[in-house]
């Protein structure tokens, strides 16, 4: 049993920003591998499927970014999952738009939902799979950044990245993380 938490904010006119490309990765992996409906569960909307062969529990915390962790603890708790058996989708500044990287453990490099995580799980010793949103350039600029909408122009490569996750994400199930970032690379590439 996996537990795949996909963060965002919950509130509708949300539903576009930088800062809920975790809730875009996992409605994508739900959709494409033939999940269940999305039950209000944890403090968020849960649904439930096979990838790669295991079951898989994806998860959007309905608690706003800052307190993901009140959504993800009961639902690991829940069904006993150790750290190593989590996977948090985020949105990740210190990538370029389209790229993607997977870590397990580390700190929260300022990134509020995964600090959140770390208190209510008590570590940071889950799996992280990070979306490059890219930075604005100046500091000053982050906040309006990861809280704006994605630009038009930025269509064709985010629908690439979340389709390649969604079809790579047997591997990553299957404890394969090399493998999973690998396959997205290929698929994102740019065919020129």
């Amino acid at each position: 049993m996996l537990l795949w938490a996909g963060l965002g904010n919950p509130e509708p006119a949300m539903a576009r920003q930088r800062h809920n490309i975790g809730f875009m990765a996992v409605d994508r992996i739900a959709r494409r591998h033939g999940f269940g409906p999305w039950r209000q569960r944890f403090r968020g909307l849960a649904a439930e499927g096979l990838v790669g062969g295991e079951r898989v529990t994806a998860l959007k915390p309905l608690t706003y970014m800052n307190d993901s962790g009140h959504s993800v603890q009961p639902a690991a708790a829940f069904f006993k999952l150790p750290p190593e058996a989590i996977t948090a989708f985020h949105d990740e500044l210190d990538l370029a738009p389209g790229k993607m990287r997977v870590k397990r453990g580390g700190g929260a490099a300022g990134h509020n939902g995964l600090r959140s995580m770390d208190r209510a799980l008590g570590t940071p010793d889950y799996w992280r799979v990070r979306l490059g949103i890219g930075h604005p350039g100046e500091r000053a600029r982050v906040l309006g950044w990861v809280l704006g909408d994605f630009a038009k122009v930025d269509a064709a490569w985010l629908d690439a990245l979340l389709d390649a996750v969604a079809d790579a994400a047997p591997m990553l199930a299957q404890n394969k993380p090399e493998d999973f970032m690998n396959r997205v690379s290929i698929l994102t590439q740019d065919p020129a």
